[in-house]
C-alpha cells in the first residue's frame, strides 16, 4: 500500500494534487500535522485539512505530530479522517487515546521515533489498526532514510507474530524506489512518501511503480 504525504504538495495548487492522487493507485492520502512543540516545526491545521477532505477521495490517514492529541478525536473524526495515528512519545495515557479514536469511528495507530525501541508498544499491539514507524526524525519532509529503522521493522514484525496481533506496519521518511523493495521484504505493509512522489516527473507512474516493486 502506498500513502502518499502532501506535507510535499504544492500548496499553491493543492486541489489539482489531490485529485491527481484521487486518480492515482494510491491506497490512502497521508496527513502530517505538526505542531510546532513536539516538532520543531509546523505544518497546516484545520483551514487547509477542511478543503482536502472535501476533494479527498482516498481514505485519509493522519499521523499527529502534536501534543495532547486527545484534544482534537473529534475533529479529526468530524473532518472524516479514517486513520489517526499518535505518537507513543506524547501520550502518557496511550491505552485511553487509542480508545478514544477508535469510539469516534476511526483506526488508530500508533507512532514511534527513531530514537523509541518498538518493544515499548507491546502492551498496545492488539489495540491499534496499524503501527507507524518514523524512518527519519520528525518535523521536516525530504530527510533521508535512517538505516537501522529496516532492524526497527523486523522486529516489529516478530512482536506481532510472537503477540498474535494483526496491526499493519507503516512507515514514514526518506522511501523511494530504491528502499520500498528491502523494505517490503523486512514486513512493511504500507509506505508513506513525500518528495519522491510529488517531485517525480509523473507522480502517478511513481506511486505504482512504488506498489509494485
Amino acid at each position: 500500500m502506498v500513502a502518499p504525504s502532501i506535507l510535499s504538495a504544492d500548496f499553491g495548487h493543492l486541489e489539482r494534487d489531490i485529485e491527481m492522487l484521487n486518480e492515482s493507485s494510491c491506497d490512502w492520502i497521508h496527513l502530517d500535522v505538526m505542531d510546532g512543540v513536539f516538532v520543531p516545526n509546523i505544518s497546516f491545521g484545520f483551514p487547509v485539512l477542511k478543503p482536502v477532505a472535501k476533494v479527498a477521495r482516498k481514505p485519509l490517514d493522519a499521523h499527529l505530530m502534536i501534543v495532547e492529541p486527545e484534544k482534537f478525536i473529534k475533529r479529526f473524526a468530524d473532518l472524516g479522517v479514517d486513520y489517526l495515528s499518535v505518537h507513543y512519545e506524547t501520550c502518557p495515557k496511550l491505552r485511553e487515546t487509542i480508545a478514544m479514536i477508535r469510539e469516534n469511528g476511526m483506526k488508530p495507530g500508533v507512532v514511534v521515533n527513531p530514537d523509541t525501541e518498538v518493544k515499548v508498544l507491546k502492551p498496545f499491539l492488539k489495540d491499534v489498526d496499524y503501527v507507524l514507524i518514523m524512518s527519519v526524525y520528525p518535523g521536516f519532509g525530504g530527510q533521508s532514510f535512517i538505516p537501522h529503522s529496516v532492524d526497527k521493522v523486523k522486529e516489529l514484525k516478530a512482536l506481532r507474530k510472537e503477540e498474535g496481533a494483526d496491526f499493519l506496519i507503516e512507515i514514514d521518511g526518506g522511501i523511494n524506489l530504491d528502499n520500498v523493495a528491502m523494505l517490503r521484504e523486512a514486513g512493511v505493509d504500507i509506505f508513506v512518501a513525500g518528495n519522491t512522489v510529488f517531485s517525480a516527473e509523473d507522480p502517478k507512474a511513481c506511486i505504482s511503480r512504488m506498489a509494485e516493486l
